[in-house]
């Protein structure tokens, strides 16, 4: 079998895996990603926060991004019932992007690939990893080609950037129950044929509240062409209620919110609906010996305020900053310096989708009088800013979340 080398090893050409190897290139390293499946491939995940696109733009990824014609995004509605409000992003309290995009995730996924080559790194498609080996002083993993052939690549550090797939966590038995009960994600596209004029904004995902389960809910995601993603979230045993396919069990529960029912009343559902479940998923840690894990790979919580993509790139971005202090001689704490600062945004995102689900952070944001400035720093970290310490939400989540329940509860 043969022996490659080189200097940094990323498993996964998607978001996390791209960005990371656009921000190594910027450093000059030499980077590999090996890639199990052929670009472009369908994934969730297609609503994006303001925040990824600082990521983004230090990639030097930004103008093929802006040129793909993506849906532009400028916040997030949530409707439950006769209940409905709306955050606009570029109203937030911390600095920085207020826009976005919402992106069909296979072309998305090939335009983020497609620059990672373009600034010189090599990416090779339907190549899985296998196995691999971080005992040695430098880790090694052993690979099979598109036509079955096997061979091996060292490397000075790997990062596994697989999201779902999970590689070394699966590899190495990094895998750790979440702390979420067990939660499925029906969703499908469709041609969604809302009429102009009706109450949805293209430029906003809506998050609707099933009528009378508060822990259901739906996202409709507005693409660019005319068509949305659409999906539906719950516990796993709800969801098993319902007979029939994927997309009966879709069909039948957006039937039972009546806003949405009524916004898709002319849709043609035209694709085959998807099923995900168990998603949720936690790792023992986020680092070992030569290695660390970014994005899903690591830590996946929920899709709620899709967070995922952003945590993704925030990743990529601390360990790209860790493997530059060690190409130049600095000592890196790979868990002072690279898991506790990425853990600590996504401890934020923790708390708030916990009070989603608990019913409380709906209370907050339906409630008729909240205060402008604390909206602000709502709005902030619903457009991913969970790491800007100076917003008090972000700083003390926990408990001031908790307080302003009681408050929105009286």
């Amino acid at each position: 079998m043969t022996q490659e080398q080189t200097e940094i090893l990323i498993i996964g050409a998607g978001p996390a895996g791209a960005v990371a190897a656009g921000l190594l290139r910027k450093q000059g390293r030499q980077v590999l990603i090996l890639e199990r499946e052929q670009f472009p491939r369908f994934s969730i995940g297609e609503s994006l926060l303001p925040q990824s696109m600082e990521y983004i733009e230090a990639a030097g990824m930004l103008q093929a991004v802006v040129e793909a014609g993506f849906q532009y995004k400028n916040g997030a509605a949530f409707a439950c019932g006769e209940q409905h409000t709306e955050f606009d992003f570029r109203d937030k309290y911390s600095p920085g992007w207020g826009t976005t995009y919402q992106v069909q995730r296979g072309r998305f996924d090939q335009v983020l690939a497609t620059q990672a080559a373009r600034l010189g790194a090599q990416v090779r498609f339907r190549h899985e990893v296998l196995d691999v080996d971080v005992a040695r002083q430098r880790p090694s993993v052993q690979v099979r080609d598109q036509d079955g052939h096997t061979y091996g690549v060292a490397a000075d550090f790997l990062l596994d950037a697989s999201g779902f797939g999970r590689v070394l966590p699966r590899l190495l038995g990094l895998e750790y129950p979440s702390t979420f009960p067990p939660r499925s994600a029906i969703f499908t596209h469709v041609q969604d044929n809302i009429p102009v004029g009706a109450h949805f904004d293209r430029q906003k995902i809506l998050i609707t509240v099933h009528p009378q389960h508060g822990d259901v809910w739906y996202w409709t995601i507005p693409f660019s062409d005319g068509r949305c993603s659409q999906g539906v979230v719950a516990r796993t045993e709800f969801l098993a209620q319902y007979p029939g396919s994927d997309m009966d069990r879709l069909q039948a529960l957006v039937g039972q919110a009546p806003g949405l029912r009524s916004l898709l009343a002319r849709s043609a559902w035209d694709t085959p609906a998807r099923c995900i479940t168990g998603y949720s998923a936690n790792v023992t840690s986020l680092w070992g010996k030569g290695f660390a894990l970014l994005g899903n790979a690591g830590e996946f919580l929920d899709p709620v305020f899709s967070s995922g993509v952003t945590i993704a790139f925030k990743s990529a971005s601390l360990a790209a900053v860790c493997l530059q202090r060690q190409a130049e001689g600095a000592p890196v704490d790979w868990e002072s310096d690279y898991a506790r600062p990425l853990q600590a945004g996504v401890d934020t995102f923790r708390v708030f989708v916990q009070s989603w689900y608990a019913g409380g952070f709906q209370k907050v944001i339906f409630h008729e009088k909240s205060n402008p400035e604390v909206r602000r720093m709502i709005s902030s970290i619903l457009a991913g800013y969970a790491w800007d310490m100076n917003n008090p939400y972000v700083a003390e989540s926990r408990r001031r979340l908790a307080v302003l329940e009681g408050l929105c509860s009286v």
